[in-house]
C-alpha cells in the first residue's frame, strides 16, 4: 500500500540519494558564498591599505610644512638661514635619540631565539632522562 511519501515511487535508497544530493549541493552553494565574500573582503582591503598608504604620504608632507612653517615663524625674530639650522638642528637631535632607542631595543632582541624556553626544555629533556641539570 503507498504511503503519502512513497507515492512517487522512490523507496528509502532513493530518498537518501535525493538528501545526499541536496546536501552536497547545498555544501556547493556555501563554498561558493564563502569565495564571493573572501573576494569581496580582499578588494576592501586591498582599497584600504592604498588609502591608509595615501594618507600615510599626505601626513608626510604635512609634517614637512609644519616644520617649514615653524621656520618661517622662527625667521620673524631671527634670520632665516638661522631659523632653517634651527629647525634642522632641533629634527637631527630628535632623529639621534629615536636612532639610539631603536639600536638600544634592537640588541635587546637579538639574536631573535627564546632563550629561555630552550633552556626549559633542556632541563625537561635531562629531566625525563634521569639525568641531573648542572
Amino acid at each position: 500500500m503507498p504511503t503519502p511519501g512513497t507515492e512517487n515511487g522512490m523507496g528509502m535508497g532513493g530518498a537518501v540519494k535525493e538528501v545526499s544530493e541536496r546536501a552536497s549541493s547545498i555544501v556547493r552553494l556555501e563554498l561558493e558564498l564563502a569565495a564571493l565574500e573572501l573576494k569581496q573582503k580582499a578588494a576592501n582591503l586591498g582599497f584600504g591599505v592604498g588609502l591608509v598608504a595615501g594618507a600615510a604620504l599626505v601626513a608626510l608632507y604635512t609634517v614637512g610644512f609644519l616644520f617649514a612653517t615653524i621656520a618661517a615663524v622662527l625667521a620673524i625674530w631671527v634670520s632665516t638661514w638661522l631659523a632653517l639650522f634651527i629647525v634642522f638642528g632641533f629634527l637631527l637631535v630628535v632623529t639621534l635619540i629615536l636612532l639610539g632607542l631603536g639600536i638600544n631595543r634592537l640588541q635587546k632582541a637579538t639574536p631573535p631565539l627564546p632563550q629561555q624556553a630552550i633552556e626549559e626544555a633542556k632541563l625537561t629533556k635531562d629531566a625525563v632522562r634521569g639525568g641531573h641539570a648542572d
